[in-house]
């Protein structure tokens, strides 16, 4: 399995910016497609990490709908909601805003930018969070962005098999 994964980490006090890239050998209009308008789909990828993903408001795949996770983050049970921001499918983007859950009792705020760049045969998922700790002791959320490169390689291998 070819995992490259950069890892930034910009900090500024208590606000932070962490990116990470993975290259993906699966199509990057996929990708984006079931992080953009099927989330729900990934539990059934992804069954170890996401329990589920439900819609609160609004439809799947339109900015401004509200989503509801179930998932296991470093053997605990977790929740979170978010609003999606934006989608963008020319640029292949998708901005969700968390604004409740375990995450939210760590930082004030929370913002989560997917970007799969497709250039020819490689592509590329960026993961960039932005966020805003609630005081100098909460580490950096390395390990959110770690399980989240953990469910994207599940969802390249789930769409990679014959």
């Amino acid at each position: 399995l070819d995992i490259v994964v950069l890892l930034d980490i910009e900090e500024m006090g208590l606000t932070g910016k962490l990116v990470s890239q993975t290259e993906i050998k699966c199509d990057g209009d996929v990708m984006h497609e079931i992080w953009g308008s099927k989330p729900h789909h990934i539990s059934n990828i992804s069954a170890d990490n996401i329990q589920g993903c439900a819609l609160h408001q609004g439809e799947w795949g339109t900015a401004g709908s509200i989503i509801f996770w179930n998932y296991v983050l470093d053997g605990k049970a977790e929740v979170s909601k978010q609003i999606i921001e934006a989608i963008d499918m020319e640029n292949k983007t998708v901005v969700y805003k968390l604004i409740e859950g375990d995450v939210m009792e760590l930082y004030k705020s929370f913002t989560v930018i997917l970007h799969v760049d497709t250039k020819g045969e490689n592509n590329l998922v960026t993961w960039t969070f932005e966020y805003e700790k609630m005081n100098e002791g909460i580490q950096d959320p390395t390990n959110i962005m770690d399980f989240l490169v953990k469910v994207t390689k599940d969802i390249e291998t789930h769409h990679l098999q014959p």
